[in-house]
């Protein structure tokens, strides 16, 4: 039995005796924004059980909507782009906010979505933090925004929204009207040779992230979303 109490009334609650505190708190979270994202998976039609079972406990924004859409059998640039074209073209699809890009071998922490609605205020992209497969493997960071526009891996600065030129598309948060403002192909695969430049290649990603640079758009990696990079025929985890 627990003691006997006096009670008296007037407890305004823990989140009203600082109000400004619990403000910042939702700000920075963003609960009151439109969070709505529509989440696009290019897959070549099996996900392993393992990405199945960590993208299923992966948080969503309290009341916004979040739709899929995976897109099977095309080219991986060619999927985006098809993906991106459904949604501009659709009455619901074109009002959301985000697209939300994840890949068949990344495996994004629970929260990690929630922290790139915190940190894309500024960006016209943000993605989560991962390495490419190997013991030798490079973060997928690359060109440095103060320099000549390149994409060269950068170094990486620890738990902080970290500023570039490019990254992978594995976890990676965009913004919806940039697509509006920018011809097709958004996204293309480069494999080209020319007898007077020579080779040129690319992949679908960085010409996507070049194409924003050049129009004098941000793009981040948040180094606080840690994702890892599945190898599917050992099963490491990179």
């Amino acid at each position: 039995m627990p003691d006997p109490q006096i009670i008296v009334g007037g407890d305004a609650g823990f989140h009203n005796e600082d109000l400004e505190v619990a403000r910042k708190r939702l700000e920075k979270g963003k609960q009151y924004r439109d969070l709505s994202t529509v989440c696009v998976v290019p897959t070549r039609g099996m996900i392993p059980a393992r990405v199945v079972e960590n993208w299923m406990g992966l948080m969503t924004p309290m009341n916004n909507a979040f739709f899929r859409i995976f897109v099977s059998g095309y080219e991986v640039g060619e999927a985006y782009n098809a993906a991106v074209e459904l949604i501009l073209g659709n009455e619901q699809l074109s009002k959301f906010k985000y697209l939300l890009t994840m890949e068949e071998d990344n495996l994004p922490p629970p929260d990690g979505l929630l922290k790139l609605y915190e940190s894309i205020d500024e960006f016209a992209a943000v993605g989560g933090l991962y390495w490419t497969k190997g013991e030798g493997g490079q973060p997928m960071i690359y060109g440095d925004p103060k320099a000549v526009l390149s994409f060269q891996p950068q170094q990486v600065q620890l738990e902080t929204v970290q500023e570039c030129n490019g990254l992978g598309m594995g976890f990676t948060l965009f913004r919806i009207e940039d697509f509006r403002q920018e011809d097709k192909p958004w996204f293309k695969t480069v494999q080209e040779w020319d007898p007077h430049t020579g080779a040129r290649m690319g992949t679908q990603d960085l010409y996507y992230f070049a194409t924003l640079r050049k129009r004098g758009l941000r793009i981040a990696c948040d180094t606080r979303v840690k994702v890892g990079h599945l190898d599917t025929q050992t099963g490491m985890v990179w």
